[in-house]
């Protein structure tokens, strides 16, 4: 490093005083090109300051006229542009840098924030599901019951039906039973008042009554089979039933 810092102080020395010669039409590119050698060895204005000052010292300007301090003040300013333009980049780097920074700094909070939003749905989606779930299976489980209660009401209601049936059945054969009985009954009190009739009239009138008791009796018993039928048919609630 040292070396490449001598060999830019005497390269330095000589474009500065071939500027000097030139005079004010000379060219700044030498001081342009020092100047970017300079910023590759990584070196700052106060390091090519005193570059400058060894130079001056070299040939004694303090004893030239005016003009030439301005020279080489003109070919020092050239060189240093390419590290004052090193300053301002590294400067606007910098700047560009923290707006980097902070524009990651908030980009950074709202994924944050969007994080924290989808873990907040997805919790509760998660508790909808399972509210939805645990719905759906109380509705099956009483959908499930519903239909077995159905069931077994059709089948209670077949087993009432039947038992009615079968006892409407009963009472109809008993009903005929009792009334066939009571007819026999009657066409023997007949038969019975044909042959008093014909041998004599004693007791006529008791037979005569005798019979129609047994035309009251036959009718008091079909009125009675007539209403427990009836009572039979009516449904619970107290609605007659269908045929």
């Amino acid at each position: 490093m040292e070396k490449k810092l001598t060999g830019l102080s005497r390269r330095y020395a000589a474009a500065l005083g071939k500027h000097l010669k030139q005079g004010p039409q000379a060219s700044l590119s030498p001081a342009l090109g020092l100047g970017r050698r300079a910023v590759g060895l990584g070196l700052e204005t106060l390091d090519l300051a005193r570059i400058h000052e060894q130079a001056l010292a070299t040939f004694e300007l303090s004893n030239i006229k005016n003009g030439f301090t301005k020279l080489a003040t003109v070919f020092f300013t050239a060189a240093n542009i390419p590290i004052e333009e090193t300053h301002r980049a590294t400067r606007q780097g910098k700047a560009d840098m923290s707006r980097i920074k902070e524009s990651l700094g908030r980009r950074t909070e709202e994924l944050a924030a969007s994080q924290r939003r989808l873990q907040h749905g997805v919790a509760r989606r998660k508790v909808m599901d399972a509210a939805a779930a645990k719905c759906g299976e109380d509705h099956k489980k009483s959908l499930e019951e519903s239909l077995q209660l159905q069931k077994r009401l059709r089948q209670l209601t077949h087993r009432v039906m039947v038992a009615q049936e079968d006892e409407r059945k009963s009472i109809s054969r008993e009903l005929q039973d009792e009334i066939a009985q009571t007819l026999l009954g009657i066409n023997v009190r007949l038969l019975s008042l044909k042959q008093h009739a014909r041998n004599s009239t004693n007791g006529f009138k008791e037979e005569i009554a005798s019979t129609q008791r047994l035309v009251l009796k036959s009718a008091q018993s079909v009125r009675r089979v007539a209403r427990e039928i009836g009572y039979q048919r009516e449904s619970p609630d107290g609605a007659s039933a269908s045929p």
